[in-house]
């Protein structure tokens, strides 16, 4: 056996070890390019609930001024109601 036997054995196992860590660390962590991607469709998904809100947010906000005036409208005809029944009787 030679002197770089041992050593040559050395860093065979050190390169194993390496190896073993970085495999745990990639299962840990995930691929990468893999998460961007997922990151990135998340981002879109995001904007697009966004926009959806928003504009969910400004109908309703339409339906609500179109709600207080049938109720002011609905008010004024009940008022016109009352008071054409209190000349009748």
């Amino acid at each position: 056996m030679t002197e770089l036997e041992p050593a040559a054995e050395r860093l065979d196992a050190a390169l194993k070890r390496l190896e073993a860590a970085l495999e745990a660390h990639l299962l840990r962590v995930g691929n990468p390019a893999a998460l961007r991607a997922e990151i990135s469709a998340l981002v879109t998904d995001r904007e697009k609930l966004a926009v959806a809100l928003d504009s969910s947010l400004a109908r309703e906000k339409e339906l609500q001024a179109l709600a207080d005036e049938a109720s002011l409208a609905l008010g004024s005809a009940i008022e016109e109601v009352r008071a054409a029944l209190g000349k009748e009787d």
